[in-house]
């Protein structure tokens, strides 16, 4: 798919990865809606990239404020035809506390965030996908990029909630593109490792290099850019569905 003047929904995309990918799409001439609830940097990313990005307040749990963002967008732009979900949560969340066992409203935010509500985007998102004529030779409508993580692989310590709402996105990825196949929708996912997002600006340089070192090659922390670069990469190629690609350096997490 061709992303030059296509429409591109962004959950997340005031900040951190979602931030880097609404650069790189918009650099490349598509058309991008944001869906955050940081009202503050949303208006100040909308102005700064001009009329084709434009800032929706999203819950992402909420139906029917995605569904009227969803409605916003299509009035704004005609078409629905990039979904990248990068909204989410990380809370620490062990199993048993020094005081008794985890709260269940800490886990239940987290899956709620993350899993169900990547789900909710999504659904209503490509039903508006499978409305519009084929873009591609090969009668794509749509393309669909949901965010895992390495912890739904290897969670550490303290990630039992973070790892099954990032377990569930893996778990979901081929049956839904298998679901939205006869619409001509493709849906991948992506498994970032360690990023440096700005919330690592405030660790330590000895936080950073012993993160650093982690990393099997190079031994660096990601960067949002190359996370966006394979988002573009995911939506370019049109054989690519189903699937679930690491950006992570090597890394296999420890326990802590």
């Amino acid at each position: 798919m061709d992303i030059k003047g296509k429409t591109a929904i962004v959950t997340g995309g005031a900040s951190g990865l979602g931030e880097g990918a609404v650069r790189r799409l918009s650099s490349l001439g598509a058309q991008i809606a944001i869906f955050d609830m940081n009202q503050t940097r949303g208006a100040e990313i909308e102005k700064e990239l001009g009329d084709k990005v434009r800032y929706f307040s999203v819950d992402v749990t909420d139906e029917n404020s995605v569904q009227t963002a969803i409605n916003a967008t299509m009035e704004a732009f005609g078409a629905i035809h990039i979904l990248c979900n990068f909204a989410g949560i990380i809370q620490p969340t062990k199993t048993l506390t020094k005081t008794g066992p985890i709260e269940l409203d800490q886990f239940v935010k987290t899956v709620n965030v993350n899993l169900i509500g990547t789900f909710n985007v999504l659904r209503l998102a490509a039903y508006e996908m499978a409305k519009h004529e084929p873009v591609t030779e090969c009668g794509c409508r749509g393309v669909i990029i949901n965010t895992s993580s390495i912890a739904a692989y290897e969670g550490q310590v303290g990630q039992a909630a973070y790892s099954a709402s990032k377990g569930g996105i893996l778990g979901m990825t081929l049956p839904i593109a298998r679901d939205l196949e006869r619409n001509g929708i493709r849906v991948n996912a992506l498994v970032p490792g360690i990023i440096h997002t700005p919330m690592f600006d405030s660790l330590g340089e000895d936080v950073y290099d012993s993160l650093s070192k982690t990393v099997l090659f190079p031994k660096r922390l990601g960067r949002p850019d190359e996370v966006a670069h394979l988002v573009q990469f995911l939506i370019e190629n049109d054989y690519i569905n189903g699937e679930a690609v690491r950006l992570d350096g090597g890394i296999r997490m420890q326990p802590r």
